[in-house]
């Protein structure tokens, strides 16, 4: 390598990282058991942290609380203009883990230094929605599981009076339906669609902001709730699908105050219930099978046979849903308070 000759002074730039700049704290938050520093001097980038984490109970997980450090820029220089979102790579090295576009657009986090810093591209802050789930949340939530050791669950998550139950299957299984038709009676919000428990404790936590549901599901709930819900913005995803986004935190919903300890494991299915049996209990070694095929990354991480260990202790059952959200939150509600269910 031949090294080269110094630069012009026209080219040089005095602090070509940035680092001269004041990084004043904008928001803090207490999630998924961690203190959360969120540093972003943009106002569109404040916006979407105060819109993803305003008004959330605190969750504490462990005596101490680990403290994270995420800082959010705009990079100002110009980038191509595309009218779809920008497609977010995934990459490692050097002990940090990557989400990046080729348009200016990443998410480099370490989770040994407990920090991450995003860069949003002028171009992709119109698509806020992918900005706070793609980037922003993945970096709370791998900060928050790697450094505490946490299971990373794709499921959704309620409870009643401190015991929760977990709510896995494939996507469009009804996960968020199911969830919803609990909260309507009473249940409280754990997660949507990503819940983390602790292995040691079988804490389960998550960020109870926001739900995700088709416009059509609305006909589903009870006329007062979907009277309330229909006027929430719509979001699309990825594959297209379009869903209306309720914040939870806005609508008549109780969040979970705290950690629920995880008492039941269920897997949705839409087969037709038999002589009005609607939780099946599973085998363990169906269990094991149906987490491994339902959770692939988790079941790559290295908590992961601790808790599956952990788990075979707590019921689990396929629930065969009718389509009525109002049985399905009945059969939790029983579940969850049967005396003989541990």
């Amino acid at each position: 390598m031949t090294p080269r000759g110094p630069l012009p002074q026209g080219d040089i730039d005095a602090d070509p990282f940035r680092e001269r700049r004041a990084a004043t704290p904008y928001a803090s938050a207490r999630l998924l058991g961690g203190d959360f520093e969120f540093i972003a001097r943009d106002a569109r980038l404040r916006r979407i942290i105060e819109h993803a984490y305003g008004d959330l109970p605190r969750h504490d997980l462990a005596r101490r609380t680990p403290r994270f450090r995420v800082h959010l820029e705009v990079v100002r220089r110009a980038a191509p203009s595309a009218r779809s979102v920008p497609r977010i790579e995934m990459l490692s090295g050097a002990t940090f883990l990557c989400a990046a576009t080729g348009a200016s657009t990443f998410a480099a986090i370490s989770p040994a230094e407990r920090a991450a810093v995003i860069a949003v591209s002028r171009g992709m802050l119109r698509h806020e929605y992918h900005v706070r789930y793609e980037l922003l949340e993945f970096a709370v939530f791998t900060l928050a599981a790697r450094a505490q050791g946490l299971v990373p669950l794709h499921a959704a998550c309620v409870g009643l009076g401190g015991r929760g139950v977990l709510l896995m299957g494939d996507s469009g299984a009804g996960k968020t339906t199911a969830a919803l038709g609990c909260l309507i009676r009473g249940f409280e919000l754990v997660s949507e669609d990503s819940a983390f428990v602790a292995r040691h404790s079988m804490l389960a936590t998550g960020v109870a902001n926001f739900l995700h549901v088709r416009r059509e599901s609305l006909g589903l709930l009870p006329r007062s709730v979907a009277a309330i819900l229909r006027g929430s913005p719509e979001i699309r995803r990825r594959s297209g699908v379009v869903k209306l986004e309720i914040d939870a935190r806005r609508a008549p919903f109780r969040l979970a105050p705290k950690p629920v300890a995880v008492k039941a494991l269920v897997f949705l299915t839409a087969k037709v219930p038999n002589r009005g049996e609607a939780l099946v209990p599973l085998r363990r070694s169906e269990i094991v099978r149906r987490l491994a095929a339902a959770q692939p990354y988790a079941a790559g991480r290295p908590e992961w046979n601790d808790f599956v260990r952990r788990l075979g202790s707590v019921p689990t059952f396929e629930l065969r849903r009718s389509g009525d959200p109002g049985e399905t939150a009945e059969t939790l509600a029983r579940l969850l308070s049967d005396p003989h269910r541990r």
